[in-house]
């Protein structure tokens, strides 16, 4: 008898304490550190291990901040540890908010690239780049060549050849995007991208459910090992919070259809195909709000009551004209 209650006593011990630290240690098997960013921030002083800042990034307790909500800034943050792994997921936290209701900009980028630390004009990194863009472009210009409303989410590989077009919202050059309507949420947004057997997926958590939404697959996708992971914002004109909460890399099994001694190092980024540009789509026009009617309704009350005053005057003086050219 007591033999037997030592055995359900050592067994329950076992899933209460030994099987939880063993699944934890799973979990964790896989994560890249020194490809991640997540609370505390700090290291020594104000550096970040495995991390290096650009233009107006700033680091806090809560989040690394790419840009402030003004105007003409930019801000990056760049992985100092290239990426050997072939086949990966990097899951971004991320919020991207500010007092703008109806117009705001400029948007945000995640990159996989060969050349790190270098600004530009692409949401705060460089163009002609060679590796992959995932763009989070929130800025609606309504007299632009764009086809799909905004914020939107888009993907560019480049080989160093294509220019990313800003008034035509990149639609030549994407290999895929969706719109998703990230901005000024009460909670943090979540982004994943998984590049896995020459396959890119991007997915989203905007609403806090705790579960992946797909937004883009695109098979056929060439990209190197060796390149650096990065994020960058802008604002001009018009501006944004683009905040970074976390970065987290997990290292992903390799297929058993995938030579794990194959060299990637050198292999030109590339893509099978890219979407066909869409017949333009405007963006709605954004509804005026209460104050704004207010104002307008009183102004078109003002100008009617003054042209009543007006057609009064102009009438009392022709009566009176007529009176005395009667007398």
């Amino acid at each position: 008898m007591f033999s037997e209650i030592y055995k359900w006593f050592t067994i329950l011990c076992i899933y209460i304490f030994v099987i939880p630290i063993l699944a934890e240690w799973n979990t964790r098997d896989y994560i890249r550190r020194e490809h991640s960013l997540t609370k505390p921030y700090q290291g020594s002083g104000m550096s970040v291990p495995y991390w290096d800042f650009l233009g107006s990034t700033i680091v806090t307790s809560n989040y690394v901040r790419l840009t402030p909500d003004s105007q003409s800034k930019s801000g990056a943050l760049w992985n100092t540890v290239p990426c050997y792994t072939r086949n990966w997921e990097l899951q971004v936290q991320f919020k991207v908010h500010g007092k703008g209701k109806e117009l705001f900009g400029d948007g945000l980028a995640l990159w996989y690239v060969r050349d790190r630390m270098q600004g530009g004009p692409v949401f705060g990194s460089k163009d002609y780049f060679h590796g992959l863009a995932i763009i989070l472009d929130t800025y609606s210009n309504h007299n632009g060549a764009h086809n799909h409303q905004h914020p939107y989410i888009s993907a560019m590989i480049n080989n160093g050849s294509l220019h990313y077009d800003h008034d035509r919202d990149g639609t030549h050059t994407q290999i895929a995007g969706c719109e998703a309507k990230f901005r000024n949420y009460n909670h943090d947004t979540h982004l994943s991208i998984v590049y896995k057997d020459d396959t890119l997926i991007v997915s989203t958590d905007l609403e806090g459910k705790n579960a992946w939404k797909e937004c883009l697959r695109v098979s056929n996708v060439l990209l190197p090992t060796g390149y650096f992971f990065g994020a960058s914002a802008t604002t001009g004109d018009l501006s944004d919070n683009h905040d970074i909460i976390a970065i987290k890399m997990y290292e992903l099994d390799l297929l058993d259809t995938q030579d794990k001694n194959e060299d990637r190092s050198n292999i030109i980024p590339s893509a099978a195909s890219f979407e066909a540009p869409r017949e333009r789509v405007e963006d709605p026009k954004p509804a005026m709000s209460g104050v704004k009617t207010f104002l307008w309704m009183m102004f078109y009350a003002l100008v009617i009551i003054v042209l009543v005053v007006l057609g009064i005057w102009w009438y009392q003086k022709r009566q009176e004209n007529s009176r005395k050219r009667l007398y």
